[in-house]
């Protein structure tokens, strides 16, 4: 990183009474730790997305993009407030030991830096353990990790300042700091993207034969639907759709008995059973296919797709 083990090379030295440099250095270990914390949220969002497995077809609702709206307008207002508390409680006290040690010991101070910064991360871990019974390894690897990017742009910005032979001011920290955090967040919101459009990572529904659907699937209140080979179906207490089709019908659904036939299909991006009676009760209805490989499911929605009730069927 082109820093000297010497003590006058580093412009925001340990020097008493610096205040000014002092208030630089932080200044710009905030602005390199608020950049990466969208794109964290970002990663954290679509992880905690995926864990949640089969959202059934659900649509995003008003309030879900309201709550998305509102956290993209509010989080270049709250980013710089948690980039200082990540500056204070880690990666500004890792630089001073780093600086400290590369007056006595041979080793450049970023590399230095990078070290403390994970000893640090280890010790957060194991206070966060200690106190809210958090997994010590995985929260100690993810600290690490949050020291990386600040340790390395704070070098960056050091060689700025040995150059121009003054601190960094405070728009020609945070503007680069912007800028490469939003560069950072579009390429990550891209590649995720892509990656679930390919299927490479999110929710990917079972893909199962004519054969693999046969066999009675139950749902609640006795509900039960058999797919015999040939494409017979017997229904009991089966929700189907209404004939009225209403949307907002309480429930928008007829519970129909009987037998019909079934055949494969597709809804959106699922594969399907298409199932209809032979007598008069309710409309063909087509029950997607979802849950795990190991653990099939058949499900339907009615009513409002906004707000619609779901009726899930396993095998029995």
């Amino acid at each position: 990183m082109g820093w000297e083990n010497r003590a006058d090379d580093d412009p925001e030295g340990d020097r008493p009474g610096d205040v000014v440099r002092s208030l630089a250095e932080l200044n710009a270990a905030a602005a390199v730790c608020a950049a990466q914390f969208p794109t964290i949220g970002l990663i954290w969002w679509g992880w905690a997305g995926a864990q949640q497995g089969d959202d059934y077809g659900g649509s995003f609702s008003f309030l879900y993009v309201l709550v998305v709206a509102v956290a993209v307008l509010v989080t270049p207002l709250v980013m710089p407030f948690v980039g200082m508390a990540h500056a204070v409680a880690h990666i500004v006290p890792a630089g001073h030991l780093a600086r400290v040690t590369a007056r006595r010991v041979r080793g450049p101070a970023w590399a230095w830096h990078l070290v403390y910064a994970v000893a640090l991360a280890v010790v957060w871990a194991a206070v966060t353990a200690l106190l809210w019974s958090r997994p010590f390894l995985i929260t100690a690897t993810l600290l690490a990790a949050l020291g990386v990017l600040p340790v390395l742009g704070l070098g960056h910005f050091r060689r700025r300042a040995r150059v121009t032979g003054r601190p960094q001011g405070f728009w020609a920290v945070w503007l680069p700091s912007l800028f490469a955090s939003v560069t950072l967040f579009l390429l990550v919101f891209v590649g995720g993207l892509l990656a679930t459009v390919v299927g490479l990572v999110g929710y990917q529904a079972p893909a199962l034969s004519a054969g693999q659907l046969t066999g009675v699937w139950r749902g609640a209140d006795g509900a039960a639907l058999r797919l015999e080979p040939g494409g017979k179906a017997e229904l009991t207490e089966l929700p189907t759709e209404s004939e009225s089709g209403d949307w907002f019908a309480d429930p928008p659904y007829t519970v129909c008995e009987g037998t019909g036939n079934w055949s494969t299909g597709r809804v959106g991006d699922r594969d399907a059973v298409v199932v209809r009676l032979d007598s008069g009760c309710g409309r063909q209805t087509y029950w997607r296919i979802g849950g795990t490989k190991s653990t099939p499911e058949l499900f339907a929605r009615f009513g409002d797709p906004d707000d619609s009730w779901v009726w899930i069927l396993v095998r029995g």
